[in-house]
């Protein structure tokens, strides 16, 4: 309906206003955050010792599938540095399923991306941080120096069950729940008023959505970005951009107001073209608008 009677361009206006997602964010299921893209998630309570598998069905409804129990490292917190004996807090992909590893890490690993882009402008060091089995022979500590480590039986079954280019991995002390429907309202209607300051060549629009500690993952600071980005915007280009498969997920920590928004972009000007994942780490200031932390 809109797009017969305002078009495209009347849907975004909608779209950049919270009130248009209100209503169909009371369906969604949103313990884990909001998804358009389906993902398989691993979460880790480093408290109670767990390691859990939730899917999603068709209508990204998250059902637990597995429990695990799980070691996690000798010491409590988060991941600061190198050799600390710290499992670290974060949201995390994977890099790649190692099938040949020293027997005390079982039958395989599954490598994580820590540190990710939020971790390294927090100073964190380290890496090898993987989810694996347990000595073939012989027993080891009821701890890792970082890892995740699972029964190897429950590893192979976990590797049958999962695609791992398609699964987070969530670690935190204690998971938490149930972020209220209105942040994610806010939240989608933020994305598209940044993406129409994009499309407008409106920079001082476009520049408020960043935090002055904005870094890129090319290691660009704000001020470097800034000076790119008006250089870019002073051209006055016509410009497409689309976003499609967003998903919100509370990033796990001690703030409680970050998320961790992924979506697939599509981005056409009169001299460049892009497509591919963007991944944003944003934060919820006091006034209820979103400020960009991290871009990659």
């Amino acid at each position: 309906m809109l797009y017969k009677s305002g078009g495209k361009k009347l849907l975004e206006q909608e779209m950049s206003n919270p009130s248009y997602w209100s209503g169909s964010l009371l369906k969604k299921d949103l313990r884990f955050g909001y998804f358009e893209r389906a993902l398989s998630l691993l979460t880790v309570n480093k408290d109670k010792g767990l390691l859990e598998l939730y899917t999603p069905d068709s209508q990204k409804r998250f059902s637990l599938k597995k429990k695990y129990s799980a070691l996690t490292g000798k010491n409590a917190g988060d991941k600061k540095r190198e050799g600390d004996l710290k499992t670290p807090i974060g949201i995390y992909t994977f890099t790649e399923k190692k099938k040949t590893v020293d027997q005390f890490y079982g039958p395989m690993a599954f490598v994580t991306s820590y540190p990710n882009l939020y971790d390294k402008i927090r100073g964190k060091s380290g890496d090898g941080i993987w989810v694996h089995g347990v000595p073939l022979n012989g027993s080891r500590d009821p701890f890792t120096r970082g890892c995740v480590a699972i029964n190897n039986d429950d590893l192979l079954q976990l590797d049958k069950n999962i695609n791992l280019s398609n699964t987070l991995l969530i670690i935190d002390s204690s998971l938490k729940q149930g972020v209220s429907s209105n942040v994610y309202s806010i939240i989608l209607a933020g994305l598209y008023q940044w993406k129409s300051s994009w499309i407008n060549n409106d920079i001082d629009t476009y520049l408020s959505f960043y935090d002055p500690t904005f870094k890129r993952s090319d290691d660009m600071s704000f001020n470097q970005f800034k000076s790119y980005k008006e250089r870019i915007f002073a051209k006055n280009e016509n410009k497409t951009i689309s976003f499609n498969e967003i998903n919100i997920i509370p990033y796990p920590g001690e703030a409680r107001n970050l998320f961790l928004v992924t979506f697939y972009q599509i981005y056409s000007s009169d001299s460049y073209q892009s497509k591919g994942d963007k991944a944003l780490l944003i934060r919820i200031n006091k006034d209820q608008a979103i400020s960009i932390i991290t871009e990659d």
